[in-house]
């Protein structure tokens, strides 16, 4: 895994066991990804660029089959570029790089660098495009094709159980557990119909060019059909409402769909984040993410 991993010649050596040879001296890493250690690398000969992700926890090793095949089924229908894996074992997953850059980095602090303008029309345009072409795919084929699929009803029930064990797990702080029981009991904040979704489609997931229009799309792991609403909500927390509101309407011209009470089901899923983390830290096992998923149950 990827602490076993610390210099870039054992990624070299990693990668030449799976037919992959690197230019020495061409190893750099990304260390900000919570599931997977990114490096880059030039290939040995023709200086291809290729990106490595090494899963840092068995549970992510185990999760390759699956994002493989979701990645096999979106890429030759999306308008826009997915990660083609030429190697996708449990110990390394590799492909060549994608283009564009990414919209959102973070700096040596962990601080966020924003590589595009937040309030652009045309990156609300593109990103709505984006979207509503994923969401215009037919789930039951998504589904055939071994992509994680739930209906409407199975959506909220997971929700509900994914509560019932975090409250099992966790002293979870009174006004949080009833916030989130209100929020399963609203009819009103829960898809109608499901769809194909990314679900954490966000600048540091997405390449741009320079005039803020989407090239690629990365890291399709949480990638299932699902609720709708999981494609949008990031650009309701991170840009201005105008803006905001030019990916809605956009996304509702180029799909016919309209999602009722769109703001409030975007902010249920933002509060819904500590019970997210909490399920992630169960998942990972690990202390520092256990103890940090506890401090936020009790704000």
């Amino acid at each position: 895994m990827a602490s076993e991993l610390p210099a870039g010649q054992d990624v070299r050596a990693l990668a030449a066991r799976h037919g992959l040879d690197l230019e020495p001296g061409s190893v750099r890493f990304e260390e900000a990804g919570l599931d997977y250690r990114v490096a880059f690398a030039a290939a040995s000969g023709t200086g291809e660029p290729w990106v490595l992700r090494i899963p840092r926890r068995p549970d992510v090793a185990a999760k390759v089959a699956e994002e493989r095949r979701i990645l096999d089924f979106v890429r030759p229908r999306l308008p826009v570029a997915v990660p083609d894996w030429r190697i996708a074992g449990p110990d390394l997953v590799a492909y060549p790089l994608l283009p564009g850059r990414p919209g959102l980095t973070l700096d040596p602090a962990g601080q966020p660098v924003w590589h595009y303008d937040t309030a652009s029309p045309e990156y609300a345009r593109s990103l709505a495009e984006v979207v509503a072409s994923l969401h215009r795919l037919d789930p039951a084929a998504a589904a055939a094709a071994g992509v994680p699929a739930e209906t409407p009803d199975e959506v909220r029930r997971r929700w509900a159980a994914d509560l019932e064990r975090v409250l099992g797990q966790f002293d979870v702080a009174a006004e949080l557990a009833a916030r989130w029981r209100a929020w399963l009991d609203d009819d009103g904040l829960w898809p109608r119909s499901t769809v194909l979704t990314h679900g954490e489609i966000y600048p540091a997931h997405l390449l741009l060019d320079d005039s803020g229009r989407v090239l690629s799309v990365l890291d399709w792991t949480t990638a299932g059909v699902g609720d709708p609403v999981l494609d949008l909500v990031h650009q309701y927390l991170i840009a201005p409402p105008g803006s905001f509101a030019v990916t809605v309407r956009a996304y509702e011209e180029l799909t016919g769909r309209h999602e009722p009470r769109l703001a409030d089901r975007c902010e249920a899923l933002l509060a819904a984040g500590p019970l997210g983390y909490a399920l992630f830290a169960l998942a990972s096992g690990a202390p520092e993410h256990r103890a940090a998923a506890a401090a936020q149950l009790r704000p």
